[in-house]
């Protein structure tokens, strides 16, 4: 077991580079057993649950090829297994269903593990199981295993209840092999989902409307290789771009889509804290005292329910009252009792949170919860007075590479130790 602490004081100052995404390339990795052909993925950051994926795509007879240094993977997925998916990598990570829509498409079946992931709320596969019966998919359930057939896939009208990312992916991958055409509706439209769909694309796939409520997929007979590049990670520049307000430092960010960070930039403006286009990416930097504000998480283009833990932490520092609402999952508020151990006043009714900013945090020994609530507790401690010992960091390093690395250019005093 491993443990961060960090020694408050100071403020961001430097360039960092941001990672490509994990919630991009989870699902481009998935999507590579479409295909027999050699696909080459690039930016893949050396995360754990990118080495859970790879694992897992393994396991169903892919053989990869994973340059560590030059975030480079190479997928040839030539003859495909169907063996029961392993429980302790499905329960580790969310993403692990994403194979569903391609073991069906490449194979007419998959049998798959329910999937884990970060404790933050109810996210069933009801949506993902929807769309597959609409093109002719039969599912059974047992202990935890859910079995899918399909004698040919065939494309259909599908409505989602909700704007669900992963059910949008799902379904996506297996309808690009699908008999006829496909239609989602209610479909999410973040930027990982146009990364998904170029990448299909690129493979040879019909795909459009990408990026807005209503995706159309015409399904083609095979898929070929191809090479593609990762998008940035926007919750990673997200979380940067809030440690830089936190302490009124000034950091410029690498490798970053602006477009990708709206929802975000328009609340750190709303603080005051600037943003601004530079030569080698995007500058960050306080105007003023940070001031109070409102924010509701919502499906994209809105705001960013995994940028929603480290807001909480810009909050417990901005004098005056803030108010977070949290819609898209019901225990999101979990980081909020570490943050309370630090001094934080925050009040949790329901699906709010009340914060009052104060000027007494104080680093304590606190957890992380989850994936965005323990990124959330290093951008608090940065603001603490004294030692902060944040413990389960492995839930930090699903989602951010080297973060302990790239903070102590910015001039952050962090270390990581084995307990």
């Amino acid at each position: 077991m491993e443990k961060f602490i960090v020694h408050a004081g100071g403020k961001l100052s430097g360039t960092v580079k941001i990672s490509g995404a994990k919630n991009a390339a989870l699902p481009i990795l998935a999507a590579a057993l479409l295909t027999k052909e050699k696909c080459i993925i690039q930016n893949v950051p050396p995360l754990t649950d990118v080495e859970h994926m790879l694992e897992l795509l393994e396991g169903f007879g892919a053989k990869i090829s994973f340059d560590r240094n030059k975030e480079e993977v190479e997928i040839e997925a030539l003859e495909l297994v169907i063996p029961e998916e392993p429980y302790e990598l499905a329960r580790s990570m969310r993403a692990s269903f994403l194979v569903a829509g391609s073991l069906l498409g490449r194979l007419g079946v998959a049998k798959l593990s329910l999937p884990g992931g970060c404790q933050i709320g109810t996210r069933p596969v009801d949506l993902h199981l929807k769309g597959f019966r609409v093109m002719g998919v039969k599912d059974k359930m047992e202990y935890g295993v859910v079995d899918l057939v399909a004698k040919r896939l065939k494309g259909g009208i599908v409505y989602l209840d909700f704007p669900s990312v992963g059910a949008t992916e799902n379904i996506m991958m297996a309808a690009v092999l699908a008999k006829g055409k496909t239609k989602i509706e209610n479909a999410a439209a973040e930027p990982e989902i146009i990364d998904l769909a170029n990448f299909l694309r690129g493979c040879g796939a019909k795909i459009s409307g990408d990026g807005t409520g209503t995706i159309y997929i015409e399904g083609v007979e095979g898929l070929h290789g191809c090479s593609h590049q990762v998008i940035p990670d926007r919750i990673e520049a997200g979380t940067f771009m809030v440690g830089a307000a936190m302490t009124d430092g000034d950091v410029v960010l690498e490798g970053v889509e602006e477009e990708h960070l709206k929802p975000v930039i328009a609340k750190l403006l709303e603080c005051n804290v600037k943003t601004e286009k530079v030569a080698n990416g995007l500058r960050v930097y306080r105007k003023g005292k940070l001031l109070p504000m409102q924010l509701k998480t919502m499906p994209y283009p809105g705001f960013p329910t995994d940028m929603q833990a480290q807001f909480m932490s810009l909050m417990s520092i901005t004098k005056g009252s803030s108010l977070v609402t949290e819609t898209m999952f019901e225990n999101r508020f979990l980081h909020a009792g570490e943050m309370q151990r630090m001094g934080a006043d925050i009040r949790i009714e329901s699906r709010n949170a009340f914060v009052e900013g104060c000027d007494h945090i104080t680093g304590s020994q606190v957890v992380a919860t989850d994936l965005r609530g323990g990124a959330a507790l290093i951008l608090l401690a940065l603001a603490a007075q004294g030692e902060t010992e944040i413990g389960e960091i492995h839930h930090i390093e699903r989602g951010y590479y080297h973060i302990e690395e790239k903070l102590k250019k910015l001039g952050v005093d962090i270390e990581k130790i084995q307990m």
